[in-house]
């Protein structure tokens, strides 16, 4: 007899019987079936041990796929020319990345660690600025007129000298220095052109001397 019974600890959910003779009494039947809930509270018992509640995170070792839409004027940043960023960022990661022409971008990884590295660095290759948001940026260029300010690989904004602090500023370089990286808000966007504001920042600090005559506020924004 071949006699096989799944279930919980409140009962029997399934069960399979394969016997060679014409039929099985009630007594052995009943056997049967206390030597599985037997065997089966045993077992339970033994994966409840090793597993006490659910994971609430999977292995940083399984296989995960990841899922981002971006938009698609960014699909050629992502590729970049010849395909030259995309097969940087596989290369870097050991993922594998599919990109769709509706913009949805489909990352294949067999660890955590290498998804999650690759899944940022698709968003800071397509990432966009927006007006009215904070940006922590780095200064690539001074001028005479202000500083440009990069916000994201290949993406510059310009800081108007008139925006760097709340007090007047003969020279830029006064303020800021190349590789300085300096908090600023996104005052306007008119197609590839970006105003910054850092004094915008400075007004809404609180605590923010505005207004008394002070120009206090130019404290700590970069280093």
């Amino acid at each position: 007899m071949d006699f096989k019974v799944a279930g919980t600890r409140n009962g029997i959910t399934a069960l399979q019987m394969d016997i060679k003779v014409l039929g099985i009494s009630v007594a052995m039947m009943r056997e049967a079936l206390a030597q599985a809930k037997k065997a089966r509270l045993q077992i339970l018992d033994t994966m409840e041990a090793t597993l006490k509640s659910a994971r609430t995170e999977i292995s940083a070792y399984a296989p995960r796929l990841y899922k981002l839409s971006i938009p698609t004027d960014k699909i050629r940043d992502l590729i970049g020319p010849g395909g030259k960023k995309i097969r940087s960022i596989i290369e870097q990661t050991g993922v594998k990345i599919d990109v769709l022409e509706d913009g949805t971008v489909h990352i294949f990884s067999t660890s955590g660690a290498g998804g999650d590295a690759a899944l940022a660095l698709v968003r800071e290759v397509t990432a966009s600025a927006e007006i009215g948001k904070t940006y922590l940026g780095k200064v690539v260029r001074l001028a005479e007129f202000g500083a440009f300010v990069e916000l994201f690989p290949g993406t510059d904004g310009l800081l108007h000298i008139s925006e760097i602090s709340e007090h007047r500023i003969r020279d830029v370089r006064d303020e800021l220095k190349l590789g300085d990286q300096v908090l600023v808000k996104v005052l306007s966007i008119e197609g590839n052109k970006i105003r910054l504001s850092r004094k915008a920042l400075i007004r809404e600090a609180p605590g923010s001397s505005s207004g008394e005559g002070g120009s206090g506020g130019d404290s700590g924004s970069h280093q």
